[in-house]
C-alpha cells in the first residue's frame, strides 16, 4: 500500500465523538433508540443493544463505524441503525465519494496497535478527537478499496463460519448432556440426589505465590485460562517453580477439574476439565477438584456449565469488595444428581470424540486466521 498517498483520517470521514446522555434518559426496557457506551456493547461485527435512550446527546447513523476511544482503544463495530453513543465511542462516517466504508473499517483494524500507542492517560488510556483525526491513512482509488474490502470480507466470512462450527459442537455437547441425564433443575430421570462433596476425593486451593513471565518449570493456570464456556485457554500463561512438597498440592493433572472461585459476579464459577498430559500449576483463585469413584470430571463440569448450573452459581456468589466469591465449602454443598458412573463414563467418551472434532475445527480456524492476517499485512503494511 506504500505506493498510494496517505491522508489524515479527518479528510476521508467525519469524526463524531460520543457523549453520555443524562442517566435518567436511558433504560433497559427498549424505550427510545439503542445506546452504546463502549466496546462492552460490541458483537463480532455489529453492536448488541443492552440499553436504550429517549434523549440522546450524540447520534451515530446506520453504517457508521463505531470505534472505542477508551481502553481498550481501537475496537470496531458497524452500526445497524441510528443510535446514541456514549463517551467511550466515536462514530466515523465515510465520505463515500472517496472512501469505501468497509475499506475504512479494515484499515482501522490494521491500525489497532498504532491507535493504542497514541492513547494517553495514567489509569485508563484514551485517544482524543484531535489525535484520532490525524491518523494517516493510505487512500487507493475507490475501485481498489472495494476490491480490498471484498477480499477481506470473504476471508472474514470464512473465519466466522469456522467459529460458528465450534459453537455448534459446544451446543451438541450440551444437547448430549441433557439427552443422557435430563434437566438438572427437575431431574425427570429420577437419579439419586447428593452434593458435590459426595463425588469428591479431594479439593485444593491453588498457590498464592507470585507468577513470572519468565519461563520457569511449570506453567501456572489463572482465572483467565478458564473460559466461560468451560474450556481451557492457554494463550496467556505465566510460570512458577514448585518444590517437592508444593508439587503434591499445587499441580493439576489430566482428568482433574478446576473451578474459578473468585471473579466478577458474571464469571465466578467458571469450570473446566484439565486434559493435558503434562501437569501445570494453578493459582489461588482456582480450586482443584479430584473426583472419587462415583464421578467423572466431565460430568461434574457439564453440570456446572449447564444453563441451570450457571444460574445457580451466579445466585450463590457473594460480593466481596467488587469481586464475587464461592469458596470450597460452598462448592462442596451444591446439590447434584448422581447417575451411574458407567453412564458418566459413556458421556466422557462422547466428550472426547467431540473434542477431537473441535481440535480439527480449531486448526482450520488458525489456518483461516493466518490467511486473513496475511491479507491484512499485504494490504496495509
Amino acid at each position: 500500500m506504500s505506493r498510494w498517498g496517505k491522508v489524515e483520517l479527518r479528510k476521508i470521514c467525519t469524526v463524531n465523538m460520543g457523549q453520555s446522555p443524562n442517566s435518567s434518559t436511558y433504560n433497559q426496557d427498549g424505550y427510545g433508540i439503542p445506546f452504546y457506551q463502549g466496546n462492552a456493547d460490541f458483537g463480532e461485527l455489529h453492536p448488541k443493544p443492552r440499553y436504550y435512550c429517549t434523549k440522546p446527546a450524540k447520534l451515530a447513523q446506520r453504517g457508521d463505524i463505531l470505534i472505542s476511544v477508551r481502553a481498550p482503544i481501537g475496537d470496531l463495530n458497524i452500526a445497524t441503525s441510528t443510535c446514541c453513543i456514549g463517551r467511550g465511542l466515536a462514530a466515523l462516517t465515510a465520505f463515500e465519494d472517496i472512501t469505501y466504508p468497509k475499506y475504512l473499517y479494515y484499515l482501522l483494524r490494521a491500525k489497532n496497535k498504532e491507535l493504542n500507542q497514541k492513547g494517553t492517560g495514567s489509569t485508563f488510556k484514551a485517544i482524543s478527537k484531535q489525535t484520532l483525526s490525524k491518523i494517516l491513512c493510505p487512500l487507493p482509488p475507490l475501485e481498489i478499496q472495494k476490491h480490498i474490502a471484498k477480499t477481506l470480507d470473504t476471508a472474514a466470512e470464512l473465519l466466522a463460519l469456522r467459529k460458528q462450527q465450534l459453537t455448534e459442537l459446544d451446543n451438541l455437547l450440551k444437547s448430549v448432556f441433557y439427552d443422557m441425564f435430563g434437566d438438572p433443575q427437575i431431574n425427570e430421570k429420577n437419579w439419586d440426589m447428593g452434593k458435590i462433596k459426595d463425588l469428591t476425593a479431594k479439593m485444593q486451593y491453588g498457590t498464592s505465590a507470585k507468577a513470572s513471565t519468565k519461563k520457569l518449570k511449570y506453567p501456572i493456570l489463572r482465572m483467565n485460562n478458564i473460559t466461560y464456556q468451560g474450556n481451557m485457554d492457554f494463550s496467556d500463561l505465566k510460570y512458577i517453580d514448585l518444590n517437592e512438597k508444593e508439587k503434591t498440592k499445587y499441580l493439576v493433572h489430566k482428568g482433574e477439574l478446576l473451578f474459578n472461585r473468585t471473579n466478577s459476579k458474571e464469571l465466578v464459577g467458571k469450570t473446566a476439565v484439565f486434559k493435558e498430559d503434562k501437569p501445570m500449576a494453578f493459582a489461588g483463585y482456582l480450586i482443584k477438584l479430584v473426583p472419587n469413584k462415583r464421578a467423572n470430571s466431565e460430568f461434574i463440569s457439564a453440570y456446572l456449565n449447564s444453563s441451570y448450573g450457571k444460574k445457580l452459581l451466579k445466585k450463590m456468589a457473594k460480593n466481596i469488595i467488587g469481586m464475587a466469591n464461592i469458596n470450597a465449602q460452598e462448592l462442596s454443598s451444591i446439590k447434584i444428581y448422581i447417575p451411574p458412573i458407567t453412564l458418566q463414563n459413556q458421556f466422557a467418551d462422547i466428550v472426547a470424540k467431540i473434542e477431537d472434532q473441535k481440535d480439527l475445527v480449531k486448526k482450520a480456524i488458525d489456518e483461516t486466521q493466518y490467511l486473513f492476517d496475511c491479507l491484512m499485512s499485504e494490504y496495509f503494511n
